[in-house]
């Protein structure tokens, strides 16, 4: 994927899971990399493994995208030649919390609007003046089945996906006058800390959501990141689903 190479890209949560996977997919296709996220310890390391396995420039920082000065305050303070982002991946993200809405647990409620929907507001604002001036760009929101269907005690983080999906096809709107690219990559079960966090750090619980089924890995996801980034300039892929074999939606699932 020749048209990766030295592309400058931005990942948002990126010190585990889909984050992790798509910094090291896109390290091997020589792209220059800005990763972000809370647990800046988790950084360090990959960083250095990236640029020993790939050579590739990394430039890494502790950002919370729910914070918009600080958003604001990291876009712009970024080194000249980490400056000119041409792709962004919005991945930071989460589920907490899976009880009706009577029941539901206001703080989580908060976490989860405040990074999935603002977090990912505040960094496309952010990024998106400099690709209009460049004339030159690609947001690629990390959304979910969620944003297509609805489940029980799923509501909040359901609505933050649909919001995701929302605010993709209004960006794409917008935009479509420029050479811009808005997708979304919409994955179904994904084996990663999702159900850890959602549990919060219920480990049994977590791993009975991927019990007799083969679930699909981060890697599959990075795999389709980096399939919609590397289209030619006059192909976009709005919306990719992608689900597990075992799964046909948020409600069928085959459990051997």
């Amino acid at each position: 994927m020749k048209n990766l190479q030295n592309k400058i890209v931005l990942i948002t949560g990126a010190s585990s899971g889909i984050g992790l996977a798509c910094a090291t997919a896109f390290a091997r296709e020589g792209a220059t990399l800005i990763l972000v996220a809370r647990r800046v310890e988790r950084l360090q390391p990959l960083a250095e493994k990236l640029k020993k396995e790939f050579d590739v420039a990394v430039h890494l920082d502790k950002l919370d995208v729910r914070d918009n000065n600080a958003v604001t305050t990291f876009i712009t303070g970024l080194p000249t030649e980490f400056s000119a982002i041409d792709i962004l991946v919005n991945n930071a993200g989460l589920s907490r919390g899976f009880d009706p809405v009577q029941n539901g647990n206001l703080q989580d409620w908060d976490e989860m609007i405040d990074t999935n929907v603002k977090g990912l507001l505040y960094v496309t604002r952010a990024v998106l003046q400099g690709m209009l001036t460049r004339n030159n760009g690609h947001i690629i929101n990390i959304g979910s089945i969620a944003g297509h269907q609805v489940y029980p005690n799923g509501n909040v983080y359901c609505a933050s996906k649909f919001a995701v999906r929302a605010l993709s096809q209004g960006l794409m709107m917008e935009t479509v006058n420029t050479p811009l690219r808005v997708s979304t990559v919409d994955p179904g079960m994904v084996e990663t800390e999702f159900s850890i966090v959602r549990y919060h750090g219920d480990s049994e619980r977590a791993a009975s959501t991927y019990k007799g089924l083969t679930p699909l890995s981060a890697e599959d996801i990075a795999d389709s990141v980096l399939f919609v980034a590397s289209r030619p300039p006059h192909a976009n892929i709005a919306e990719l689903v992608i689900l597990p074999t075992d799964q046909a939606s948020v409600y069928h699932s085959y459990r051997r």
